[in-house]
């Protein structure tokens, strides 16, 4: 008589490493993300500091007051989102998520051109996260202000300042670049200080903002500050600031196999830091809207958050709040370089990108997936060096990377869907032999609802507002620049796949799929 296999005890994760194994990979990558710094990965991609001091101008300038509304709005789709990606997180606990997900839902194909447009869009968040020094560090010192010097104008939409941005943001990129390459325990220490700032900091801003109200909350009901013309176009305008934070959270799941115990930890991570940045970051705008001195003099629109604690707490009193949200630029873009880092690393083990051999070969001194890292690296840097002349490089750059990213997250969720309705989704059980976390009867009506929202929310962010993509209010080019770069990235993606089909004969095959984490008595051995 056989005698069943004993399942782990509660407290104790069965081994990793053959989870991985499981699913055709040897182990490479080191695990030395605990729970902590999984969330720390999303909470730091999201990174409502950085996001909401960025673009709180530019949601106010359109939609005034009363564009707050657009927070709760974005956070509602997003955590449909967040609940199918967490049921997703437990069955695929592999890196370079978004990929692996629509390739295990709907096939190679449409999970590579998912990837690549995950690829480009995160290249393009981080670009976007590096220049969002601009927005804090001349406000903390003038001497920041490289470009045309410290009595420049230092305005993220002015020419010095969107000059400076793109100086301040090279080096930013320099730095986390390195960071990453010398290893996962570094990055992780260094985005798990930057989260306890960031939230101090958050804290700290919420009740010095609300302590130094000028107004009740009630006005976010009103249209107060508004720009002009048809409201609801611009309050659709002014969603594109809560669409560009409330991404990243699914960045838990690029780091699943560095992450301990990732069938558990991660679906967990992933809805945590969603709902920790949407707390925090209504709490934020609230009282930016409360305590600004003037809701109709134009100066919210144009100086944002920093100008705002600029004129409530002096001199001192900002500089050392905004310092908190430096850090979280820091510790953001490096988040955003390391998920990035890792879909690049993914999808070029499986021989789906040029130069596989380089890109998918993990460091056996650092265990990081270097040239990876450096490409996306500097990627970014290019992505900022071509807006030189282009003072919209902040609202342009913002709103073409995020409709990238939904266009991939619909990549997974629709695809999920079609399994959903035919009854294809595997249940299972995670490192400690409790079931997989699962959305039961509710999955479908989520799902669906996940899918409404991302597709209403990828033609508005790809819209052509000249507001958005043309400040020069007279370049047809730069007006459909979204479209275009999204049509111009289809059109790369169709010569780069069929180029790597035909050199390796046929479509990606992956390894097979493992429901549950194995258990202390398996033993499942790596392949060579």
């Amino acid at each position: 008589m056989s005698v069943p296999a004993p399942r782990p005890r509660p407290d104790r994760a069965a081994p990793d490493s053959n989870d991985l194994g499981g699913f055709g990979y040897r182990q490479q990558l080191r695990r030395d993300v605990g729970p902590f710094a999984s969330f720390a990965a999303g909470f730091s991609f999201v990174s409502i500091l950085t996001t909401v001091f960025q673009l709180f101008g530019l949601g106010f300038g359109f939609g005034g007051a009363g564009f707050f509304w657009t927070w709760p709005t974005v956070f509602a789709g997003q955590l449909l989102v967040a609940l199918c990606f967490a049921e997703l997180a437990a069955r695929y606990p592999i890196s370079g998520a978004v990929f692996q997900w629509s390739s295990r839902l709907a096939g190679t194909d449409v999970g590579w051109f998912t990837g690549w447009i995950m690829v480009v869009g995160q290249v393009l968040t981080v670009a976007t996260a590096a220049i969002a020094l601009q927005a804090v560090l001349p406000a903390i010192w003038p001497g920041a202000q490289l470009v045309g010097g410290s009595g420049a104008d230092s305005s993220p939409v002015s020419a010095t300042g969107a000059q400076n941005a793109v100086v301040l943001g090279v080096g930013l990129l320099v730095l986390t670049t390195l960071v990453n390459v010398i290893g996962v325990r570094l990055m992780a220490v260094i985005t798990s200080a930057g989260v306890v700032v960031e939230i101090v900091g958050v804290v700290a801003l919420v009740v010095a903002l609300f302590s130094h109200a000028e107004r009740s909350p009630s006005v976010v009901v009103t249209t107060s500050g508004a720009g002009e013309g048809n409201y609801l176009g611009l309050w659709l305008a002014s969603s594109l600031m809560a669409a560009y934070v409330m991404v990243g959270f699914d960045s838990a799941g690029e780091l699943s196999e560095e992450t301990r115990a990732p069938r558990a930890t991660t679906p967990r991570t992933i809805l945590r830091a969603l709902v920790v940045s949407g707390a925090g970051g209504a709490l934020l705008l609230v009282g930016g809207v409360i305590a600004a001195p003037s809701l109709t003099d134009g100066s919210l629109a144009s100086g944002g958050l920093a100008g705002v604690l600029t004129a409530r707490l002096g001199d001192v009193g900002s500089r050392v709040l905004l310092a908190c949200v430096a850090v979280a630029v820091v510790v953001c873009t490096l988040a955003v370089q390391t998920s990035g880092s890792r879909m690049v690393y993914s999808m070029a083990r499986e021989r789906a990108f040029p130069f596989a051999s380089v890109l998918g070969r993990v460091s056996a001194r650092t265990g990081t997936p270097i040239g990876a890292a450096v490409l996306v690296g500097v990627g970014a840097a290019v992505a900022l060096a071509v807006n030189w002349h282009q003072s919209a490089v902040f609202t342009a750059l913002a709103s073409l990377c995020i409709a990238m990213l939904y266009l991939a997250y619909l990549g997974v969720t629709l695809p999920l869907l079609v399994r959903r309705l035919r009854g294809e989704l595997p249940s299972g059980t995670d490192e400690f032999g409790r079931p997989l976390f699962s959305l039961g009867r509710w999955g479908v009506p989520v799902n669906v609802l996940a899918v409404v929202y991302q597709t209403g929310m990828v033609v508005n962010l790809a819209w052509p507002r000249a507001g958005v993509y043309d400040l020069t209010d007279g370049t047809w080019w730069l007006q459909w620049s979204a479209l275009l770069f999204i049509a111009a990235t289809v059109l790369v993606g169709v010569v780069v796949h069929r180029r790597n089909r035909a050199r390796h004969g046929g479509p990606i095959v992956l390894g097979r799929l493992q429901v549950s984490a194995p258990t202390e008595s398996d033993r499942v051995e790596e392949p060579a």
